[in-house]
């Protein structure tokens, strides 16, 4: 009786042990098709995002084609059978403002009224300027409040400022304090760029940008892009009517060029510097691609070239 016992005894702890490898077995099974699954997912974003990308360097291409214009239908295409496109836009990069420019010249009091207009404090953007300023010029001297090298060295950053003109926008988020500025207002960089001939150009500018560098109300700036706009109000259409010259559109904010000359120097027509934006569709996969070209109708020369993944 005891002998049978022990028998039914280890049968059960053979069974279990089996029962145990079965389920051992069917989870590691389990993970194994997930990592298949997982890695065959990843592949196929692989290739869509390769897809997407080279359909978004066709947009580019077609983009940068001095004859096609602004407006073109050519510029967004759609097969939706295969789910493939892309969608091209391309605007003036003059209607940015340019931070070499603006800090090369010493207009500090246009940072200084943009950055508290965006919530800093007085003293906080006065700091920010400054310190900005430091980073583009070629000497040592602190400004008033200002940083150089001790005070990026204090903060364990060796080798700053770079004491040169900015080569891209991104290296403006290195200048002390830009993090403020980055906390009040997260799309700073929409404002700025390192690419355009210098001054705002008028007729590419949003009211806003107008706004701050004209030193009048939104409302007051606008009349320059509705001027502009035309009689349809809408951009790029045939009754368009941009400024040829700067002083026409200051007139009509009622601005003295002469009485202003340092409101006057922001401001210029018909910028040469044109950005391309081109965002490539394959299979639920977006790549975009950002190509900066100086006189794209005429000697095109490329400034710079971005690739972004949009999620």
């Amino acid at each position: 009786m005891r002998l049978h016992s022990t028998r039914n005894l280890r049968r059960g702890v053979a069974l279990l042990a089996v029962l145990w490898l079965i389920a051992i077995l069917g989870i590691a099974t389990m993970a194994a098709l997930r990592v298949i699954s997982f890695d065959m997912e990843l592949a196929t974003a692989k290739i869509h995002g390769s897809r997407a990308r080279q359909v978004a360097e066709m947009g580019i291409a077609i983009g940068s084609n001095p004859v096609v214009k602004r407006t073109d239908p050519i510029l967004r295409q759609m097969d939706e059978a295969t789910g493939e496109g892309f969608e091209v836009r391309i605007v003036s990069e003059g209607g940015r403002f340019n931070i070499n420019a603006i800090l090369l010249q010493d207009d500090k009091a246009l940072l200084r009224s943009i950055f508290v207009d965006w919530g800093l404090e007085l003293d906080e953007a006065q700091s920010v300027v400054d310190a900005l300023g430091d980073w583009v010029d070629a000497d040592d001297e602190v400004a008033l409040n200002g940083a150089e090298k001790d005070e990026y060295y204090e903060a364990g950053r060796i080798n700053q400022p770079f004491n040169r003109p900015f080569y891209e926008i991104s290296e403006v988020r290195l200048v002390r304090g830009m993090d403020l500025v980055e906390a009040v207002r997260p799309d700073w960089r929409d404002w700025f760029t390192v690419w355009s001939g210098g001054a705002l150009d008028l007729n590419e500018a949003s009211a806003e940008l107008i706004a701050a560098a004209a030193e009048v109300m939104i409302e007051q700036a606008d009349m320059i892009p509705e001027a502009v706009r035309g009689s349809d109000g809408l951009r790029d259409t045939e009754d368009d009517v941009p400024f040829q010259n700067a002083a026409a559109a200051l007139d009509l904010l009622g601005i003295d060029m002469k009485g202003r000359p340092d409101l006057a120097r922001r401001f210029t027509v018909n910028d040469a510097t044109t950005r391309i934006e081109s965002i490539g569709y394959a299979d639920g996969a977006k790549r975009k691609i950002i190509a900066i070209v100086r006189n794209r109708t005429g000697k095109p020369a490329l400034l710079e070239r971005t690739e972004e993944i949009i999620p």
